[in-house]
Formats: structure tokens, C-alpha cells, sequence
């Protein structure tokens, strides 16, 4: 299998420093009305507040499977608003073999952790 398929374009190493990663923990999910894909998350981070972040994973997993789970985070995407509500970050998630897998931290990390 080619790795390089659907290979983005390259970016500078300042471009992507500019990207703020961050473990959540995930305090509350449901579904979101008159949407196929979305759930709508509030995640902790801890001494950076509580976020509302929307994610295209219903097809994968159960609102109430999310709840409690430490996931990866991008923070500082500037706001969408998505069927009426705004989503304030974006979790990390891998596809592999038609599933979605989510990047969680090896062991409890502290909310707001930096991942670099």
C-alpha cells in the first residue's frame, strides 16, 4: 500500500507549532438533532474551561460510550457553527480499516495537558 496517498501538502514547522493539541476529558455527549453524523461533546480542560465541541462520529460511537474518556484535542480552531451550533475545537481520531478510532493518552493525563 502507498503511504503517500492522499498525502497533504507539506507545511513549514512554524505553521504546525501553531497548533494547540490538548488532552480533554469528556464530561457529557449526545446526539445531535436532525444530524446523521454529529454529537455534541462538553469536554473539561481543566484550568482552560469547559468546551462545546461537535464531531462527525455518531456512525461509530454511543453518546453515552464517550462519556468519561480522555481524548485528544485541537483547541484553538477558531469556531464553527454546525446545523445551528458552534463546535469550539476538534477531536483526533484515526480512520483504520472502516472504523474510527480515537487518540487517547496511554494512562490518565491532568485536562489540559499539552500534547507536543
Amino acid at each position: 500500500m502507498n503511504a503517500n496517498i492522499g498525502l497533504k501538502p507539506q507545511i513549514k514547522f512554524e505553521d504546525f507549532a501553531k497548533v494547540d493539541m490538548r488532552i480533554g476529558t469528556i464530561v457529557s455527549a449526545e446526539n445531535v438533532e436532525d444530524s446523521e453524523k454529529l454529537i455534541k461533546l462538553q469536554v473539561d480542560f481543566g484550568d482552560l474551561g469547559k468546551r462545546q465541541i461537535l464531531s462527525g462520529i455518531k456512525q461509530w460511537f454511543k453518546p453515552k460510550s464517550l462519556i468519561g474518556k480522555q481524548a485528544a484535542f485541537v483547541i484553538n480552531i477558531g469556531p464553527r457553527k454546525m446545523i445551528g451550533l458552534e463546535s469550539e475545537g476538534m477531536i483526533l481520531a484515526v480512520e483504520y480499516d472502516g472504523k474510527i478510532i480515537l487518540i487517547v493518552p496511554k494512562k490518565k493525563a491532568k485536562n489540559g495537558s499539552l500534547i507536543s
